[in-house]
């Protein structure tokens, strides 16, 4: 029996310690049903490299995975994917570090992937692989004697080819996305700027989604990931008599809570939007003391430079907003670097006036649509949305704002917490129809299906 077999750099096994996947475990849950298979790192830094994936079932899932060594972990995870992929996706040139023993250690660590579920993949699985980590993966399964349906979604953004060829081995990557044969992308944007890479870099022929290379054709098209909606509207409500949320409700003394939860990363747009609370509070006093900003930011990659200097600054600003605008009853910023459970910051978001989700740059962001899935219908609070996060094509009732910007940050705060409730609920209704729809389920239907097919045929009739 044909079954899915998901790919990712982490698997989410349960009940192990410290095995997160992220959001990618929610995204995908609706597939995680008997018979599926989860492949892929375990997390563990090992002395020795083994390419026989440890199994583990829970609930009719089989969790395979391998571990990495220290020097693979640095290489292929520290150096390349992070180091130089993710600031280039993101739009950070002056922030990506290429080095060539960095890249071939995430060659070989894709190799290993491939080699190691090759030795438990059956003639008939579909293979659904996800993210920058991967993509050379799919071209060596493919030289593993993989022959079945071979997919790859990019969580990420994508640049364009202006921009991508900056990266020495650009040429090498993009050649390796379209040894799939269904690249899946946030956004349309997305999807055409890896198209446009492919016809500029390779030369290949592109035709609508279709693209030509090497003599076999792909697809290449966008699926905006989503939130299992009502799921996450249950938790908030569930969430209110939760004791933290409780405590942090009656420490607002009836103040406007103003929120924001991100990993702590420089593609978040942190600094701006420290710096716009203050921008707030300089050009509209009518707000001190009635507002209270809330930023729930956990640590990662701290073994990268450039995080660690992010951390410094964000204490730094801190110290300088509530420096300047602390009262002795009264603190405006609140932010904190710990890690809270999905089900307490849905019942945070619901009592938040403002979700501030302004990354400089992102694939989806679904923190922005966990706000709008939390909040009351009866009084809704208000979205502010940068730009440039690939929510932003969809939520368009949101304040949309440059990120870049505090001021504009700033004045779409003093909006939000002015704006009339029946213009608060309009906005919030088309919000969360969109939301509702656009759902973590409908991702998973429409990027399986499309795979399906594009194997059905390998060249469009257009272009046959």
């Amino acid at each position: 029996m044909a079954r899915i077999v998901i790919v990712s750099n982490r698997v989410p096994i349960p009940k192990a310690r410290g095995a997160s996947a992220g959001g990618l475990a929610v995204a995908l849950r609706d597939l995680l049903t008997p018979g599926t298979m989860w492949f892929g790192w375990s997390g563990r830094l090992a002395s020795e490299p083994s390419l026989e994936p440890a199994i583990v079932e829970a609930r009719g899932v089989t969790y395979a995975t391998i571990d990495l060594t220290s020097d693979d972990y640095k290489g292929y995870y520290v150096g390349f994917a992070n180091g130089a992929l993710w600031p280039l996706l993101h739009f950070r040139l002056g922030l990506m570090h290429f080095r060539r023993e960095d890249y071939e250690g995430y060659l070989s660590v894709n190799r290993s992937f491939a080699v190691s579920l090759g030795t438990v993949l059956q003639p008939d699985d579909t293979v659904w692989t996800h993210d920058y980590h991967l993509i050379p993966f799919g071209r060596m399964l493919r030289e593993q004697g993989f022959h079945g349906p071979l997919g790859f979604f990019l969580h990420i953004p994508f640049a364009p080819p202006s921009m991508m060829e900056a990266l020495p081995v650009a040429r090498e990557l993009i050649a390796d996305l379209c040894a799939f044969d269904l690249v899946g992308f946030q956004t349309e944007e997305h999807a055409r700027d890896f198209r446009d890479c492919a016809a500029r870099l390779l030369g290949a022929t592109v035709q609508g989604e279709w693209v030509r290379f090497n003599g076999r054709s792909m697809r290449a098209f966008a699926d905006p990931i989503g939130i299992d909606a009502e799921a996450f509207r249950q938790d908030a409500e569930r969430a209110a008599s939760d004791k933290m949320v409780l405590r942090v409700a009656g420490s607002l003394s009836g103040r406007a809570l103003a929120i924001g939860v991100d990993r702590m990363d420089y593609s978040k747009g942190l600094p701006q939007r420290f710096e716009a609370l203050a921008r707030l509070l300089e050009k509209h006093p009518e707000h001190r003391r009635k507002v209270h900003f809330l930023q729930i930011c956990p640590r990662s990659r701290e073994e990268v430079d450039e995080y660690r200097k992010l951390r410094a600054e964000l204490d730094r600003l801190t110290g300088r907003v509530n420096g300047r605008f602390s009262e002795f009853d009264w603190t405006p910023l609140r932010y904190s670097t710990r890690a809270a459970p999905r089900s307490q910051l849905a019942g945070l978001y619901r009592i938040g006036r403002i979700g501030v989700v302004t990354p400089l740059r992102d694939g989806m962001n679904l923190v922005a649509k966990e706000f709008v899935a939390a909040q009351p219908e009866d009084d809704p609070g208000v979205l502010i949305l940068s730009k440039f996060a690939g929510a932003a094509n969809e939520l368009t009732e949101a304040l949309i704002v440059n990120p870049f910007d505090p001021d504009a940050i700033a004045d779409a705060m003093h909006i939000a917490l002015t704006m009339p409730a029946p213009e608060r609920k309009e906005r919030h209704a088309a919000l969360a129809e969109k939301v509702f729809r656009t759902t973590a389920a409908a991702y998973c239907q429409r990027f399986t299906e499309a795979l399906g097919q594009v194997k059905a045929q390998s060249v469009p009739r257009a272009a046959a």
